[in-house]
């Protein structure tokens, strides 16, 4: 499966619909399973290499700061909720995981105290497969798809935190002095 095959499934659960991460995952399940096991599980590697490409110590900080501390599973949740926003969405966010104070949910959860995450897109593969076979998706080895927590920089550090990402810094610390 090719990169662009593996997102057109994401893009064909959003169109011309706003969605819930929910929802995307819905329908992502309910496309796959109606395909060929081995595009299934070709489409959770696919997942895979996404969340180790999205697996930046920074995006981990920007994730704890906007959701007032994850651990790794929170993290990778928040990771689901980023990719069912879409290839570019992900895009943006490693690269530069400050521009996610743009997102206008997440300067309202600013306000709000909203939480990201959709452990529920993590799980697409899984599900489509059982669905498509009965059988549990094939276990294969995994991926490290994060750093070890041990291995990150402090983030309750808020002198580093607006130095790395001082828009999001801007929208959930208080400021300075």
């Amino acid at each position: 499966m090719r990169t662009d095959d593996f997102w057109a499934v994401i893009d064909r659960a959003t169109a011309d619909r706003p969605a819930s991460p929910a929802e995307v995952a819905e329908r992502a399940v309910a496309e796959l399973a109606a395909r060929d096991p081995e595009e299934i599980v070709a489409w959770g590697r696919h997942l895979e290499k996404v969340m180790v490409a999205s697996g930046t110590e920074d995006l981990w900080a920007a994730a704890y700061l906007i959701n007032s501390g994850v651990d790794g599973e929170g993290f990778d949740a928040f990771r689901g909720w980023l990719i069912a926003h879409g290839r570019k969405a992900v895009a943006a966010a490693v690269q530069s995981p400050d521009v996610l104070a743009n997102v206008v949910a997440i300067k309202s959860a600013a306000d709000t105290g909203a939480v990201f995450g959709a452990e529920e897109v993590l799980g697409i593969a899984a599900r489509a497969y059982e669905q498509a076979t009965g059988e549990p998706l094939p276990s294969g080895e995994r991926p490290r798809t994060r750093p070890e927590a041990g291995d990150l920089w402090d983030f309750d550090d808020e002198d580093e935190m607006r130095r790395r990402l001082p828009k999001l810094s801007t929208l959930f610390l208080e400021p300075p002095g």
